[in-house]
């Protein structure tokens, strides 16, 4: 039987694009673990999917993972397979436009089948204790950036 891990995550950005941050929080058990990073030029799209990429990423094997965002794009980019559809078309959405954030879209759908992920909508700044913390970690890296985004948002 897979381990089970809960998931929380949250993309922050001042501006947009402009500095921004994610935090996320693995919970398995009674242990919990913490990971946020800011950058000094992104996307609050970016930063959401970052966060459950980063989460994802940290497992050391495969897992059944509920995966907690606010963030629709992200949420419904999965449960609803626009990601797998924009692939399947070349990256273009049935709008006939670019899908945006391609990089992190391909490792997102990478680390979906690596795991058994349930991928959970909370409406944000309501309350939820780990998706405030998460929201608080985000700002906290957006207002203090030290990496570098890999792709200049566009």
């Amino acid at each position: 039987m897979k381990k089970h891990v809960d998931i929380y995550t949250d993309g922050a950005c001042k501006g947009n694009p402009g500095p921004g941050g994610f935090g996320s929080i693995l919970v398995y058990l009674s242990k919990e673990k913490r990971i946020s990073k800011g950058f000094f030029s992104t996307t609050n799209n970016r930063m959401e999917l970052l966060a459950a990429i980063t989460a994802l990423e940290a497992l050391t094997e495969s897992c059944s993972v509920t995966l907690y965002s606010d963030s629709k794009y992200l949420i419904d980019g999965m449960t609803k397979g626009w990601a797998e559809k924009w692939k399947a078309n070349n990256w273009i959405k049935s709008d006939k436009k670019k899908a945006l954030n391609t990089d992190l879209w391909e490792k997102m759908l990478h680390l979906d089948k690596q795991h058994n992920i349930e991928y959970v909508w909370v409406k944000g700044h309501n309350g939820h204790e780990y998706n405030e913390q998460c929201d608080r970690m985000a700002v906290s890296a957006a207002e203090n950036p030290t990496e570098h985004d890999v792709v200049i948002p566009v």
